[in-house]
């Protein structure tokens, strides 16, 4: 789509403040400098260290380590962004990637927020109005008004009734599995919407809750889109993330195995819908249980993902200069019809954790070895002599691999994470080379709950 002189100088900028820390910050200093762009890093006093720091235009120390003193220090940002003379913020993932308050200030500093408006964040950050937003642009959703729950009891069981049981309630302002609880029968409903609420309230600033079917086996299935200011939408194909762990997610993959085209393109499209009807810009990803050949929206995820490397690697996309660029006002430079995924991708969380306890280790790296053959991609931060801090999450590398058929993309990744050594701290390495050598993973018979079920074997065993 050619763009009029208008369009093409619509809301520039040529210095990027990067609001973020670890591996996402040199992922998106990279895709600055491909596109021509300045780059200032921001550091806690923890991060005094951090790699990215000298290859950028700037970098600057906003706090103490805490990331609440710092990495979530909103008027700290907006002053370094102002030293800097940064005409735009980038949030990354995490911190206040997803947070309205703080996009609406950028935009009143007289800044560019790389990333959704912030009504759009708030409308999908309420889980509430986000179902309600995906079911007017007839997305699929769970079974479930798409109202909060009513403080009178009796009209909590009716609603219970209706959708049947088992129920799991939810915080409408929740998010990476906390403010959840499935509620298996009536008796136990009552005690559950008490202890959900306080929950809320504590974690989320608000006790409202809402109500859904509890599917028991599905699978955790995204759909990545990307969305200009100019009325243009594209999905990229679709993610598979059910390996997860207390909800978190260990190992994604694209596409999703066992999904035919014809079954998951309307879905994609009615995404894509939804986004044009809220006024949706930059990327964003659609989230779904997926359970029997049928979808359920369960939230939408406004910012960049952690696990958006497969997508990149089977799509062809640059998904991160795409975001800078649809916030700098281009026109998408690709209709849907442009949009081809090919081959098949994995990607590996590597934490700094015990791989049997799951439990932080911080410390220092004191030898680092990275695959480095074709179709194998590591996306990290650390270094021999990098010092892992134990103020933040874990994630410290993402291993990427990328092959004609998942088959192969299976075999890439099992060599890349034997090819992987991480010395001086413990790592999660030797849980995911064991996780790809189980039988029913290759075979793609898992669903959200599958990893689970496999840990509490092994330790059994």
């Amino acid at each position: 789509m050619p763009e009029t002189p208008e369009q093409s100088a619509a809301g520039r900028f040529d210095t990027v403040l990067i609001a973020n820390r670890g591996e996402i910050a040199a992922r998106i200093q990279h895709a600055c400098r491909e596109l021509g762009l300045k780059a200032v890093a921001i550091c806690s006093e923890a991060d005094r260290e951090a790699p990215y720091g000298s290859t950028a235009d700037s970098f600057i120390c906003i706090g103490p380590s805490s990331a609440a003193k710092s990495y979530l220090n909103q008027d700290a940002i907006l002053l370094a962004a102002r030293l800097a003379g940064a005409g735009a913020i980038h949030p990354g993932y995490g911190f206040l990637s997803e947070n309205a308050a703080f996009a609406d200030a950028v935009e009143k500093a007289g800044l560019i927020f790389i990333g959704p408006t912030a009504s759009s964040i708030a409308t999908m950050g309420d889980k509430i109005s986000a179902k309600r937003a995906m079911m007017t642009a007839s997305v699929p959703c769970v079974p479930g008004p798409d109202t909060a729950l009513p403080d009178d009891p009796a009209t909590i069981g009716r609603i219970a009734l209706e959708i049947g049981y088992p129920v799991i309630i939810k915080a409408a302002g929740g998010g990476g599995g906390r403010g959840m609880r499935v509620v298996p029968k009536a008796d136990v409903l009552h005690e559950a919407i008490a202890l959900t609420r306080e929950e809320a309230r504590k974690a989320f600033g608000s006790p409202s809750l809402y109500m859904e079917k509890f599917l028991e086996h599905p699978r955790h299935i995204e759909i990545q889109v990307i969305c200009d200011d100019h009325g243009n939408a594209v999905w990229l194909g679709h993610r598979d993330c059910s390996m997860q762990r207390r909800h978190q997610k260990v190992v994604e993959e694209a596409p999703a195995p066992g999904i035919a085209p014809d079954i998951i393109q309307p879905v994609g499209l009615a995404c894509v819908e939804a986004c044009l009807q809220i006024g949706y810009r930059g990327v964003g990803t659609f989230e779904f249980l997926y359970e029997d050949g049928a979808f359920y929206f369960i939230e939408m995820n406004t910012r960049l993902q952690v696990e958006h490397p497969v997508t990149e690697m089977t799509s062809g996309v640059d998904i991160v200069q795409a975001q800078i660029r649809a916030a700098q006002g281009h026109v998408l430079d690709l209709t849907q019809g442009d949009v081809t995924c090919e081959g098949h991708s994995f990607e590996c969380r590597i934490n700094a954790e015990d791989p049997e306890t799951f439990l932080p280790s911080a410390g220092v790296v004191t030898h680092l070895a990275l695959p480095a053959e074709p179709g194998i991609r590591v996306d990290t931060h650390i270094h021999a002599g990098y010092k892992v801090s134990p103020y933040y999450d874990s994630l410290i590398a993402k291993l990427i691999v990328h092959a004609p058929t998942r088959a192969e993309a299976m075999a890439r990744m099992r060599e890349a994470l034997a090819g992987t050594e991480i010395e001086g701290i413990s790592t999660n390495i030797p849980f995911l080379r064991a996780l790809f050598e189980d039988d029913a993973f290759a075979r793609g018979e898992t669903d959200i709950h599958y990893l689970e079920q496999w840990l509490k074997l092994r330790r059994a065993a």
